[in-house]
């Protein structure tokens, strides 16, 4: 046989890199092949498999390959035993602040991982046009943990809290914006706006307008995030609600701050729900949780829920200072405060997995436990008892149980220690 070309053997080398690249990840098991990780004896809870059973979950490469009554110990390389526990898909926040060195608030996102069993997270806002890059590079690059973001449509995104960034509107430049979304379209999901009274001061509509014109220029369905929370006057709140579009994103929907004149200006008014809030639901707004350490109140859920704006995201907005608030907003605690107003573990556990993976459009390949998707794993104990939670006007409520995180695994992976809450949940 003669001999290979020099152009031959490029030839036959691209075409198997190409082979590779378009390859599966996951190939068939052999009688003797092992997983690298099984997590035994759990209960396993996976809302998009509509499964709650006592399941195995075998591991391979960083994939599930397979969830079955039993697994054999001789099959498993490691082993995780989760008798007693749950076994869910791990945590997407889709509201969270995760740009430490970049924004004023943010946290490394590795070191939520135990108190969050987050395994993907959201940074909402906290990088403008001017620092997105740094982000993507330099946060991004080295996180375990599975990262995304809506850019700031202020070019300098929270960089300057608490000082406030739209005070001056000619930072919220339109066209930046846009070429930023449509040069990140693998890692952006759109454009996050503050649209409370101290953030945007009285330019009124004009700063989600821009946002909204941003997505719109990309050349990709960019959504918008919208936070409200003490909005400048009670007519500019409906106003808000009837801009957005199906698929933009709500956030602090049940916010009970009030405006800078102490005025109570948001979805909840004189005790009654807004007409804006109910019609932008049913037309499909996304109304997310987003807790924080000053935007949910329970007097307003309980009005709004019955009235039809249930929550379809429940996130954390977790940051340097809300974290060390009293309603202590990591997401599984979270979770626990939406059990006492009506919804059911297994709702709650969509509405951190499933619900936010299809809105920023990786479902089914996120927030499952289905054969074939990333080894993303959150185990964690339902504690029964009775557990009193706080939100952030200072309203007490009484519960039940609450879920406390145990362990994570990324991508197959267990990540860190064993977690041990540092804190009374409240």
């Amino acid at each position: 046989m003669s001999a290979l070309s020099r152009r031959d053997f490029l030839a036959l080398s691209t075409s198997a890199a190409a082979v590779g690249l378009t390859a599966p990840v996951r190939a068939a098991m052999g009688p003797n092949d092992k997983y690298d990780l099984v997590i035994r004896g759990g209960e396993v809870l996976d809302p998009s498999q509509s499964l709650r059973a006592r399941r195995d979950i075998g591991i391979r490469w960083g994939v599930v390959e397979t969830v079955q009554e039993t697994i054999p110990a001789e099959r498993a390389l490691k082993s995780i035993d989760a008798s007693g526990k749950l076994v869910m898909p791990g945590l997407i926040d889709l509201h969270s602040h995760v740009y430490p060195y970049g924004s004023a608030i943010g946290i490394p996102a590795d070191e939520l991982v135990q108190f969050q069993a987050t395994t993907t997270v959201v940074s909402a806002g906290d990088a403008g046009v001017n620092n997105l890059a740094a982000l993507r590079r330099f946060i991004v690059a080295q996180t375990r943990a599975r990262m995304y973001a809506f850019v700031h449509i202020a070019n300098n995104g929270l960089s300057a809290f608490p000082a406030a960034e739209l005070y001056n509107i000619d930072v919220a430049q339109t066209e930046a914006c846009a070429m930023a979304l449509a040069e990140n379209a693998d890692f952006l999901l759109g454009v996050k706006v503050r649209m409370s009274e101290n953030v945007i001061y009285k330019h009124g509509l004009e700063p989600l307008k821009r946002g909204i014109q941003a997505c719109e220029m990309c050349g990709w369905p960019a959504k918008m995030m919208v936070h409200i929370g003490g909005v400048e006057t009670k007519e500019l709140m409906s106003q808000i609600l009837d801009l957005l579009r199906p698929g933009d994103v709500l956030t602090h929907a049940y916010s009970g701050a009030p405006n800078m004149s102490n005025v109570f200006t948001n979805i909840v008014q004189d005790g009654k729900l807004l007409p804006a809030a109910l019609a932008a639901k049913q037309r499909g707004v996304m109304f997310d949780v987003g807790h924080g350490g000053g935007s949910f109140d329970f007097t307003v859920a309980e009005v709004a829920i019955p009235g039809g704006c249930t929550p379809d995201t429940i996130s954390s907005d977790i940051h340097v200072f809300s974290g060390n608030s009293p309603g202590i907003p990591f997401l599984p605690n979270v979770m626990s405060k939406f059990m006492i107003l009506g919804f059911t573990l297994e709702q709650v556990v969509a509405m951190a997995t499933t619900a936010p993976a299809k809105i920023i459009d990786r479902a089914p390949k996120i927030g499952t436990l289905q054969v074939g998707a990333p080894g993303d794993v959150a185990i964690m104990e339902l504690v029964e008892g009775p557990v009193s939670f706080v939100d952030t006007r200072n309203n007490k409520r009484e519960g039940k149980a609450y879920l406390k995180p145990i362990q994570t695994v990324i991508n197959g992976v267990p990540f860190g220690r064993p977690y041990q809450a540092p804190f009374a949940v409240r």
